[in-house]
């Protein structure tokens, strides 16, 4: 779809007032509704051969009104997969991953987000490893498979090492159709392979 304009004079355009724009979009979305979307998604994902293939799960923990994890993360549980969870690491753009066996035991991050700690014998390097998927949040997702993070570039530097499968998940209502026509995509932006959303898998045309 296309991102409607938030001011009368022209779309969005340039990643700051796109931001803010898909803030308030998201916002917007009843929790009802919000939730029902969620657990489609999560099924979509659950039932995916990229999510049965994996080893490791390299997820993100949601919080707030993003599209939740936490089904997703408990059935690898019970599936006997391994999942890693980030550590934002503090004056940089890297992310420390260690392993996770339940949600507890987290810790508040600089971010503000719930991290694991710091535990060398349960790190793990999603970029170093085979059969690893890559769960992926965002602001919004364009049919490329680009997409608008927060701002911190961690999930940029992320996927530019990574080379396994990355799955974005994101609300239909959240997807445009380019994020370069909006000014969003920088030389040194990396699209994931694929969109969960609660009604299509998408795959960009240069990923299929």
């Amino acid at each position: 779809m296309a991102l409607p304009p938030d001011r009368k004079d022209g779309p969005v355009s340039g990643k700051s007032a796109l931001r803010k724009r898909c803030r308030a979009i998201r916002a917007s979305l009843a929790p009802n509704e919000r939730g029902s979307a969620d657990r489609s998604i999560a099924y979509r994902i659950i039932h995916s051969p990229e999510f049965m293939d994996a080893e490791i799960i390299a997820s993100y923990l949601s919080c707030g009104v993003e599209v939740d994890t936490h089904t997703i993360i408990e059935r690898a549980w019970i599936m006997g997969k391994t999942v890693v969870l980030p550590r934002c690491v503090s004056g940089s753009r890297l992310m420390r991953w260690f392993k996770v066996d339940s949600f507890e035991g987290l810790e508040r991050g600089s971010l503000g987000v719930l991290e694991p700690h710091v535990d060398p014998g349960r790190e793990v390097d999603p970029c170093g490893k085979r059969h690893v998927l890559a769960l992926v949040p965002g602001l919004t997702f364009d049919m490329q498979g680009f997409r608008l993070g927060y701002g911190g570039g961690f999930y940029d530097a992320f996927l530019e090492r990574f080379d396994g499968i990355s799955l974005g998940l994101c609300r239909e209502m959240q997807v445009v159709d380019s994020l370069e026509a909006l000014c969003a995509v920088d030389s040194h932006d990396v699209p994931v392979g694929a969109i969960a959303t609660e009604k299509r898998l998408i795959v960009p045309s240069s990923n299929s």
